[in-house]
């Protein structure tokens, strides 16, 4: 098929196909990449709203609570507990279209308020931060019935000797939080030791759509380019190599009828100048053939 095709349509085919080929190539790793930055975008966010919520935290251990102490002995006021601030001010942040895909708990081994219990998967990401030490942070997607989710996690260490006022024993707590959440959870805790993780979700589709966006956005500005790549090679070699080919090949078939009158025009130096030069001296020395030729007719009729 590629016979009977001319020079300009050969290398249009060229340049489709390896456009073709490199974006089928790039595109893997380019989806890779982009959704791994995608992910650290995310995580960033997370990692910033999660900083927030433990200053809302330290705020309210260190600045509230002193103020409350006296009135939590006969009432006990959920606005004194660090996470129930923290998940508050974070309900808050999420009214903001900015946030409003973020979700926020404090998985929680044996908490006192059992909204904040941990789940399965969230108790492994608990007891993976208290068998290592050294481990910071943990990151990934999960499955729950609502879809994919993609998670930050943190350790949740009891950092204050003011926690252990009620989460120690029973006896050490206000009588107030006894009365409302009773004896059975939230207690036996000890300095330094992690009691949960703070974690940061959001619906993994955030993750994938952006860095779809992202690789659409990529891809179509590389299309571009080569498309206008192709163009400006096709212009090119139609102006360079075609046209100058075809002058040759019609001064050619010209010349092998006889008419030694045209000229072959060198336009360039480059290979196609050459060829011009070469047919040329072919065309002069057809002409000294045919002049012998003729005077060897000439001598003989003589």
């Amino acid at each position: 098929m590629l016979k009977n095709l001319n020079l300009k349509q050969k290398f249009t085919i060229l340049l489709l196909v390896i456009l073709t080929f490199g974006l089928s190539l790039s595109g893997f790793a380019l989806s890779s990449l982009l959704r791994e930055n995608a992910k650290q975008d995310i995580s960033s966010t997370g990692l910033m709203l999660m900083q927030t919520m433990s200053s809302v935290r330290k705020y309210t251990n260190t600045q509230v609570n002193p103020e409350l102490a006296d009135k939590l002995e006969t009432e006990f006021l959920p606005q004194s507990v660090p996470a129930y601030s923290a998940r508050e001010v974070f309900d808050i942040l999420r009214k903001t279209p900015d946030y409003r895909d973020f979700f926020y708990k404090e998985a929680t081994l044996n908490p006192t308020n059992l909204r904040d219990k941990a789940d399965g998967y969230e108790t492994e990401i608990v007891e993976r931060f208290r068998n290592k030490s050294d481990l910071k942070e943990l990151s990934g997607f999960r499955s729950i019935p609502g879809g994919d989710i993609f998670y930050i996690a943190r350790p949740l260490p009891v950092s204050e000797q003011s926690c252990l006022v009620c989460h120690s024993v029973p006896e050490a707590a206000p009588p107030s939080m006894i009365n409302l959440y009773g004896t059975a959870n939230g207690f036996g805790w000890k300095l330094n030791e992690i009691v949960g993780a703070q974690i940061i979700t959001v619906p993994a589709n955030n993750v994938i759509n952006k860095a779809h966006q992202s690789s659409l956005l990529i891809i179509l500005i590389v299309s571009t380019i080569f498309i206008a790549t192709i163009l400006l090679v096709n212009f090119f070699l139609n102006r360079q190599v075609v046209m100058p080919l075809k002058r040759m090949t019609r001064i050619a078939e010209e010349v092998s009828t006889g008419h030694m009158d045209v000229e072959f025009e060198q336009m360039s130096n480059d290979e196609i100048g050459n060829l011009a030069k070469a047919f040329k001296r072919m065309q002069l020395s057809l002409e000294m053939a045919m002049k012998r030729i003729k005077r060897t007719q000439g001598g003989i009729g003589d």
